[in-house]
């Protein structure tokens, strides 16, 4: 398929404006402009039509083919919660209006929408309070970290580490280290939990909270978390939950009764909002009791007299952590998903993904490593390490899967399990989606065996064949240039 740049054809247009019926006015000083033509490609309208709908079919979307990551990023999202954001009474309103005199009687209905959302999360997670303001996961994830420093410091403790174990989520010691505290990292022990010793260990006056992801990242939900959180409390320590997995115990479980004090959700996770390249997400906190004064500002309250409102006074709030009030649209298609659902929907969500991964765990142990071989979670996690020894890695045969038509799924991760391939079928694919899949990864194991270079050399049905990845990460190619070279 040839570039745009090489269908462009000078003197060819796609439009056609209409002239000018005002004087023309030079907008910009003439050192702000440029000093040559832009060199966008000129051609017809009939070439542009054609050439950007055969790219889109070249695009490999959820609505398309299937993702083994889908939890993670590439969650089915049901096209009524697009029309519902896309409802001009919701995609109309402008941020600034509740804070405009009489402004705020012209949202009443988005303002709703947040208020009641702040309980169904709520509700869902046994937590006291929420704010939907943060605008992706890591970004609440922050937001949470701020909480907890906001409330050590207010209690007149200063406390210098927050313990993560080594099977958490990359970002938890990211926004640990963001927030100024030092990161002490527990190990896994070999049943694949948090290693308690080591835990107890580390656990003291100047612990100021323990984060963790429930389920783990390799799909384990830890039976001793009650423990843990009981622990992490008695040294004055707050309990951090990243709702990353929460699709797991969805109905099951509910992080606030068990002694967690902030979690933060993703709502493009759990709640069918789409999210790729890089945005909107949406990563709502919720706290405990103790934590409620120091939520962001401003909050949605509700009026005696039914009315909805902004609250900016809060005396010991962390602040502003959003221009507005969170990323709207997509916390509105998360809150008719989940009132679409219900309490039993939701709980079926849970059990289905849950059902899913050990699915997919019982079909491919026999032909791949187990490292924690037990009941997972809504994800499965695999070792390629067996094919290792036979010159095929966990990237090879990722790429392998590509050519089958399938996204791959995550791939080294997480780090703790060599050659890991990480598998989160979901709850919305058909079983004969998911058998298809895992046959292909059936079907990847046995050529590495017998012919280890059909995999070695994958993709080679693509556009893009093989890539050299690390020159592609040093090096990338990133401009369309002509065989003469532009100024």
């Amino acid at each position: 398929m040839q570039l745009i740049f090489e269908k462009s054809r000078q003197g060819r247009r796609g439009f056609q404006l209409p002239e000018a019926d005002v004087p023309e006015v030079k907008a910009l000083p003439e050192k702000y402009c440029r000093k040559i033509d832009p060199q966008l490609p000129e051609v017809s309208e009939l070439d542009v039509v054609r050439h950007f709908s055969n790219l889109s079919g070249r695009n490999y979307s959820v609505d398309t083919n299937f993702y083994p990551l889908g939890s993670c990023t590439m969650k089915y999202n049901p096209k009524f919660t697009e029309r519902i954001a896309a409802m001009g009474g919701f995609a109309n309103l402008h941020p600034l209006l509740p804070q405009l005199l009489g402004g705020g009687m012209l949202a009443q209905g988005a303002l709703e929408v947040l208020y009641h959302m702040e309980i169904l999360l709520g509700e869902i997670t046994g937590m006291k309070a929420f704010t939907t303001q943060p605008l992706a996961g890591a970004h609440g994830e922050l937001a949470g970290v701020m909480l907890i420093a906001a409330y050590h410091k207010d209690n007149g403790s200063r406390r210098k580490h927050i313990i993560i174990p080594d099977s958490s989520h990359g970002t938890n010691p990211a926004s640990a280290a963001i927030a100024g505290y030092d990161v002490v990292v527990i190990p896994t022990d070999k049943n694949g939990y948090l290693d308690m010793a080591a835990y107890k260990k580390a656990l003291s006056d100047q612990t100021a909270a323990v984060m963790l992801t429930c389920p783990d990242t390799l799909g384990l939900f830890n039976p001793r978390i009650k423990e843990i959180a009981d622990l992490a409390h008695s040294a004055g320590a707050l309990m951090y939950y990243d709702g990353a997995n929460l699709n797991a115990i969805l109905g099951k479980c509910r992080p606030g009764d068990i002694g967690f004090d902030v979690i933060h959700l993703n709502l493009h996770k759990t709640f069918a909002t789409p999210h790729g390249g890089g945005g909107p997400g949406a990563g709502p906190v919720g706290v405990s009791e103790k934590l409620v004064d120091y939520l962001p500002v401003p909050r949605v309250i509700r009026r005696a007299d039914g009315t909805f409102a902004l609250d900016h006074h809060k005396h010991k709030t962390i602040g502003y952590i959003a221009p507005f009030y969170g990323n709207f649209a997509v916390i509105l298609k998360a809150y008719a998903y989940i009132l679409a659902l219900g309490k039993e929907g939701l709980v079926e969500a849970g059990e289905t993904a849950v059902l899913g991964a050990n699915y997919c765990l019982a079909r491919l142990k026999e032909y791949y490593e187990v490292p924690y071989d037990k009941i997972c979670m809504h994800e499965c996690v695999i070792s390629a390490s067996r094919q290792a020894e036979q010159g095929v890695h966990a990237l090879d045969i990722a790429k392998y899967l590509i050519d089958k038509g399938f996204h791959p799924m995550t791939i080294y991760f997480p780090m703790i399990v060599k050659e890991a391939m990480m598998i989160e079928p979901t709850e919305t694919e058909s079983k004969e989606t998911i058998d298809s899949f895992i046959d292909c990864l059936i079907e990847a194991a046995r050529l590495a065996g017998t012919d280890p270079d059909a995999i070695r050399m994958a993709p080679l049905a693509m556009p893009v064949k093989r890539l050299d990845e690390t020159k592609a990460a040093r090096e990338p190619d990133l401009r369309w240039l002509p065989a003469k070279k532009l100024p």
